[in-house]
């Protein structure tokens, strides 16, 4: 896969990119104390499936979190998302 590089001066090609990694961060891997890289592999997947998916509300989505977004989605049209 090629990589994605963003265009000079131009701060939004990757803003939702850039918005995950700051959330990741501040929330998941700052106020935790890793020892190992092993660890933090086990805590960043539960971080984005219980904490991220499922309650961080997003703004993009009408302020829902994505499994609210995709309950709602699916109750609307009777089909799944995946």
């Amino acid at each position: 896969m090629p990589g994605s590089m963003g265009r000079r001066g131009n701060p939004y090609d990757h803003a939702k990119a850039e918005s995950f990694m700051k959330t990741l961060k501040v929330e998941a891997v700052y106020p935790m104390a890793f020892e190992s890289f092993e660890g933090v592999a086990d805590h960043l997947p539960h971080f984005v499936e219980v904490i991220y998916n499922k309650r961080t509300l997003h703004s993009a989505l009408g302020y829902l979190s994505p499994q609210q977004f995709e309950d709602q989605h699916i109750r609307q049209t009777g089909k799944s998302a995946a």
